[in-house]
């Protein structure tokens, strides 16, 4: 058994993973930076141990510290929330061999979704769809002209081991090609370390549409839900919502069908996510995977009716898929919206104090936050400070509850991107479910 974590996390994440452990009854240890001394998670768990600077390579991604940390507090776990070490198979390894159990998959399959040319040639093995494109043997022109003639434009150029919308680059024409390959393969090596790309075919007014499944150490893999996350700012999500608005019943099974069989090639246990693109005809395409817990898995939880940071806890305890808990509230449908301190037209970072952070009080509304009034967010981390979550018997209320909730929000000492969301909830391309990953642009 489970009887105490350390969430190597921080902000909202951290706050939510808390929540469940208190439910259970597990104590919690928080880490921080210098910079978040009197962060709301830190206020929150049982313990807090400094870790490190303001930079995220001198705290949150200081392996050493974090797992120093884990053993003078005596931890049975380590949950990683996302971002950060979530998906670093070294970390999740050195875990383990300290005696400690890491929440989440094995570093295997961390180590082999963490590479995207490798996880295409695996999910290609497996059957599963994948978007057309190549791996590029080196970046001589004469090779990178070969391989796009090949895919047809426009196409897209992506870093092996990219992720969060950095290091992929549209080309149109051919006399673009060479310049965005320099480009993508200067920001993989600054960013990932590796200098691996690959072209793939880019597919027109596509839908981002993921898979959530499950998997325990018996081999046993289960798709709980599929999320639409198509409304994206930077190839990041900012609006997602379960079940996919406009997606036939037989395109939503087909999809959860693949996933699962994802899962199996992948022998995959906990918690994770499969990204698909689906275009115009309801064909699908892997994209990625996530080895660990999603920003938007309120929306699942709110639908399946079940604690997917539970879920991911008894199944890194041992348990099996059967055993999962399910049986709470299910709502017909939820959506969620990511709350970002950044400006609303320009998409920069906003940082400062909060001197006002004030949301209503709404049957239906879900509040997973990671400020409060008076929290200074910072500019080393990413902007995002929390998400509102609307659950309801229609997609329609949905929709209504989520715009009267940001019209009544009262932020004050920085700017947020709740305009911006507000303007989205009322265009009737997305009242409809018409929209795919180019609405923001447009």
């Amino acid at each position: 058994m489970i009887n105490k974590i350390l969430i190597a996390n921080r902000g909202e994440i951290a706050c939510r993973i808390i929540k469940t452990c208190k439910s259970l009854g597990i104590k919690t240890v928080a880490v921080f930076s210098e910079a978040d001394q009197y962060s709301v998670h830190v206020s929150e768990a049982d313990e807090s141990y400094l870790v490190g600077g303001a930079r995220v390579n001198e705290s949150y991604l200081n392996q050493s510290k974090i797992i120093e940390a884990a053993k003078e507090a005596e931890v049975d776990a380590i949950h990683p929330g996302y971002g950060f070490l979530s998906e670093n198979a070294e970390f999740a390894q050195k875990v383990q061999q300290e005696g400690i159990i890491f929440i989440g998959p094995s570093s295997e399959a961390i180590d082999k979704m963490g590479d995207k040319i490798h996880a295409r040639k695996l999910m290609e093995e497996a059957g599963v769809p994948v978007v057309p494109g190549m791996t590029l043997k080196n970046t001589e022109e004469f090779e990178v002209i070969t391989a796009a003639k090949k895919i047809g434009f426009p196409l897209m150029v992506k870093a092996s081991a990219g992720g969060g919308g950095i290091g992929m680059q549209k080309v149109e024409h051919e006399d673009e090609l060479m310049k965005a390959v320099q480009s993508v393969v200067k920001k993989a090596e600054t960013f990932f370390g590796s200098a691996d790309i690959f072209l793939e075919k880019y597919i027109e007014h596509p839908r981002h549409i993921e898979a959530q499944i499950a998997g325990d150490n018996e081999g046993h893999i289960v798709a709980v839900g599929s999320r639409d996350c198509s409304i994206q700012r930077r190839h990041q999500k900012i609006i997602e919502e379960a079940p996919p608005p406009e997606f036939s019943k037989e395109g939503n099974q087909r999809l959860l069908e693949e996933a699962i069989k994802a899962g199996k090639a992948l022998n995959y246990t906990n918690v994770g996510t499969i990204e698909f693109l689906v275009d115009e005809e309801e064909n699908i395409y892997f994209l990625e995977m996530n080895t660990r817990l999603q920003v938007e898995h309120p929306v699942t939880e709110e639908t399946a009716g079940i604690d997917l940071v539970e879920w991911q806890i008894r199944l890194a305890e041992g348990q099996l898929i059967a055993e999962q808990k399910e049986g709470g509230h299910k709502a017909a449908h939820a959506i969620e919206v990511r709350v970002y301190a950044e400006d609303p037209k320009t998409f920069f970072p906003s940082p400062g104090t909060l001197n006002t952070w004030r949301f209503p009080e709404m049957d239906g509304i879900r509040y997973d936050f990671g400020v409060q009034e008076g929290t200074v967010v910072t500019p080393y981390y990413d902007p995002m400070i929390g998400k509102v979550i609307a659950f309801s018997d229609s997609r329609d209320n949905c929709i209504k509850l989520l715009t009267e909730c940001l019209e009544k929000a009262e932020v004050e000492g920085i700017k947020t991107n709740i305009p911006m969301l507000l303007e989205a909830l009322k265009d009737e391309r997305f009242k409809h479910g018409k929209v795919n990953t180019h609405f923001v642009g447009q």
